[in-house]
């Protein structure tokens, strides 16, 4: 089998112990989960290093099983913990977070994919916490659009969900349940619902996609209504099989060039970067500063 040497530009980051250690010591105490820990995030130590992390809701089990992603697939059982979401308030107040972003593993086990935990959780958070703003990346439900109107029933400030690669790679690189279709539609129900919700996805590079296949999507996300976009590469989780190879290192240039494409489409906001996940801080600071302007 033949592996590509990472780039110059591919390094890890250094640690910050002090907070690092802080952080997963509530996260363990509080009973939580993070997608950064779960996911193999290469921001964890920058992150968490300033304090911040993003939570991960319903567990640490997934019910699917995409070829990009290092968290666990089994059954969860249909078993949720009811005192999750003030948890997850209270770590939010600990933190003194201005900005939260809260995401979660597929849910296919639930009737409704976990829509009432999520909206629990955002209404925990924002009556423990005035004026925190919360972004929910929410997975697709299965195309359910009442699981969509629970979920913005509950205010959040921003609505996420990631359409991960482009149509020709979705069947390879997503469980067979996700489509990227079904996520266009999660984004455009989403803004045609709440116009007044702000909204955000993510693609990953350097799975075997054209150029004008990431112009394609990000065309497709414009239309959809979305209103930041995230660009990142692609980092193998391991050497095991079930996961994709890296078929490119995408060079600085060509992040560039994509942010570029992506505000002259009319986005409000691009992050891209070999580093760059849908949950990433410059975006995250971004958003915060649309929203408390659009608030004053």
């Amino acid at each position: 089998m033949k592996f590509r040497k990472k780039p110059e530009w591919i390094k890890s980051k250094l640690f910050h112990k002090e907070k690092f250690g802080k952080i997963r010591k509530t996260l363990k105490n509080k009973k939580l989960h993070t997608v950064c820990e779960s996911a193999l995030c290469p921001n964890i130590n920058e992150c968490w290093g300033g304090g911040t992390a993003t939570i991960m809701i319903m567990g640490d089990i997934c019910t699917r099983a995409c070829r990009f992603c290092n968290i666990k697939t089994g059954n969860p059982r249909r078993i949720l913990d009811p005192e999750e979401p003030e948890r997850v308030a209270q770590t939010v107040k600990e933190w003194k977070l201005k900005y939260v972003v809260l995401t979660s593993v597929d849910r296919d086990d639930l009737p409704d994919g976990g829509a009432g935990h999520f909206a629990k959780t955002i209404r925990a958070i924002k009556s423990l916490n005035p004026g925190v703003f919360v972004e929910p990346l929410i997975p697709d439900f299965g195309g359910n659009i009442e699981s969509l109107k629970i979920v913005l029933s509950a205010n959040p400030d921003v609505l996420a969900h990631n359409i991960e690669t482009v149509e020709r790679l979705t069947p390879i690189v997503r469980d067979k349940r996700a489509g990227y279709l079904q996520s266009l539609k999660v984004l455009e129900n989403s803004k045609k619902l709440r116009p007044d919700i702000y909204t955000k996805s993510s693609i990953l590079v350097g799975l075997g996609e054209r150029e004008k296949e990431v112009i394609k999507t990000l065309k497709d996300l414009r239309n959809a209504g979305v209103d930041i976009v995230t660009i990142g590469q692609y980092l193998r989780p391991s050497l095991h099989k079930k996961f994709l190879e890296v078929k490119e290192y995408v060079h600085p240039e060509k992040f560039e060039y994509y942010e570029k494409v992506a505000l002259e489409m009319g986005f409000l906001y691009c992050a891209s970067g070999p580093f760059v996940r849908s949950s990433y801080k410059a975006a995250e600071v971004f958003l915060e500063g649309v929203l408390r302007k659009d608030k004053s």
